[in-house]
């Protein structure tokens, strides 16, 4: 019995030990098996690799294994129901949050791209060469980026009578025209001021201001100098020396403005040349007329002698006409003398004449004032009529 017990026993041993024994085999077998059958992934999570053995069905099972959550602007190479493959290579990248702020207006965006111009081209955000940019267009994007874009516009501005549509983004008129490379001078004027704000409607007036010198060469006139010359005939007049003009150079500072001139100030006067003087021999010869009884000159005779009022003139007083001519179209600037003027209804015009202290003369002339028994004698100067003075003398009528 004992025998039998003890057979029993070492039976049962021997049973447990090989039911183990195939416990274990079964074990190593099926760790085995589970581990050749996953599938080799590399995840690249943002430039970080990551190589991994995995029973994932998806991509989406893959990337929540490893704690990535994928989110609606991320950029994945797989669609995250993509079953998984062995030796895939998964890349993900996060979106960076980033803040655009267009004149002050702010909207928010995500993105994977890598430089800021490539998200703006991404989101569709056009920025011409007149806008202003926080960041560079090739900056690299971070995560939480802010971009400021101020956007351009135009400004017409008066330059010099000229208009011009600049460019600006906004800021002082003096900004602006740094913008523009526009430059004023010392003189040059502009409104508004050059520390005022700008706007799409403020008007700019730039008024260019320019000082020159202008020389310019002026005549001067002679002096006419007078001699008296006791050899020739009273009032007859003599040029001794012609009389030469001066020149005289005037500096002038010329002010203009936009192109045009405004002002202009004598700074500088020089004399080029001396004038020289005029000189003019003036006679004073007097030619004596003979009072003696007259007698007729050939076959003229006497016809009537009268006594009359007399008075003198010339053609060059004020109350003449200036053009030297008589009634009867004589010409008195040629022939001064050997005139007299007369009332016609009492001696008719053409008649000859001998008057007293005058001498020989015809009627060629009427005057205003010459009315009846009155006579006007014409004298070759104002100073001699002036000097004839008013006299009672005879006047003999020839035939």
């Amino acid at each position: 019995m004992n025998l039998i017990s003890k057979l029993l026993s070492v039976i049962r041993n021997n049973m447990v030990k090989s039911v183990v024994s195939v416990a274990i085999v079964l074990v190593i077998v099926s760790v085995v098996t589970y581990e050749v059958t996953k599938a080799q992934v590399t995840v690249i999570n943002n430039g970080e690799v990551t190589t991994l053995r995995t029973h994932a069905y998806t991509v989406g099972d893959v990337l929540a294994d490893i704690g990535i959550e994928v989110e609606e602007f991320d950029k994945l190479s797989y669609s995250i129901k993509e079953p998984v493959k062995s030796d895939m290579e998964i890349k993900y990248e996060k979106a960076k949050p980033v803040v655009v702020a267009i004149n002050g207006e702010e909207k928010q965006y995500y993105s994977t791209e890598k430089t800021v111009g490539e998200f703006l081209d991404e989101q569709g955000i056009e920025v011409s060469s007149y806008d202003e940019v926080s960041l560079d267009e090739g900056a690299a994007l971070e995560s939480n980026a802010e971009i400021k874009i101020k956007r351009g516009y135009q400004v017409t501005i008066n330059d010099g009578g000229e208009e011009k549509d600049l460019w600006t983004t906004g800021g002082t008129v003096a900004d602006l025209l740094k913008e523009n490379d526009v430059t004023l001078s010392e003189l040059d004027r502009i409104t508004p001021k050059k520390t005022e704000k700008v706007d799409k409607d403020t008007d700019i007036t730039i008024t260019r201001v320019e000082k020159v010198t202008d020389v310019v060469e002026e005549t001067v006139d002679y002096p006419t100098v007078t001699r008296s010359d006791n050899s020739i005939g009273k009032g007859v007049k003599k040029v001794l020396e012609p009389g030469e003009e001066g020149i005289v150079s005037k500096s002038y500072e010329v002010t203009l403005e936009n192109g045009k001139e405004v002002s202009r100030e004598l700074i500088k006067e020089e004399v080029k040349k001396e004038s020289k003087k005029r000189i003019v021999a003036v006679g004073t010869k007097i030619k004596q007329l003979s009072a003696s009884k007259p007698v007729s000159r050939g076959d003229d005779k006497v016809v009537k002698t009268m006594y009359m009022e007399a008075t003198a003139y010339n053609w060059n007083c004020k109350t003449c006409s200036g053009s030297g001519l008589t009634r009867t179209g004589y010409n008195l600037k040629q022939n001064p003398n050997g005139v007299i003027a007369v009332d016609p209804s009492v001696i008719p015009l053409g008649t000859k004449v001998w008057v007293e202290g005058y001498g020989y003369a015809v009627a060629r002339d009427t005057g205003g004032n010459i009315k009846g028994n009155r006579i006007d004698v014409h004298l070759p100067t104002l100073s001699e009529a002036a000097r004839f003075g008013k006299k009672t003398v005879q006047v003999k009528i020839l035939e």
